[in-house]
């Protein structure tokens, strides 16, 4: 995949994440509607399952950033904000790795 076919998948998914999340609050009841799927096992299973893809996309970002800030910083997004921000943080790596796959999966490391 080149750079510019990777920047519109990653554009593409942080928009689709975008609008689940618009639609999700502005016409669901966050307590209410969590509640039921915690009342849920196939619900706990679809949570422990988006947690443990997250802590997966944050080995990443830990093995990639330099800062210890900078870590901590992404992390509490892709943990509160999900996969927006995980999309948000693939899009930035693409920028900086200037189409180079080392630089994008190593970051500074791919040197």
């Amino acid at each position: 995949m080149n750079h510019l076919r990777a920047r519109i998948y990653l554009s593409g998914l942080f928009l689709v994440m975008l609008a689940g999340l618009i639609y999700g609050f502005g016409w669901g009841d966050f307590w209410k509607d969590g509640s039921a799927l915690m009342d849920n096992p196939w619900g706990v299973v679809s949570l422990v399952d988006v947690y443990v893809g997250f802590l997966l996309f944050l080995g990443w970002v830990w093995i990639r950033e330099d800062l210890l800030l900078a870590k901590l910083l992404w992390a509490v997004a892709i943990l509160v904000g999900g996969n927006l921000f995980a999309c948000l943080y693939a899009l930035f790596a693409l920028g900086q790795s200037q189409g180079k796959l080392d630089q994008f999966f190593l970051g500074n490391r791919g040197d």
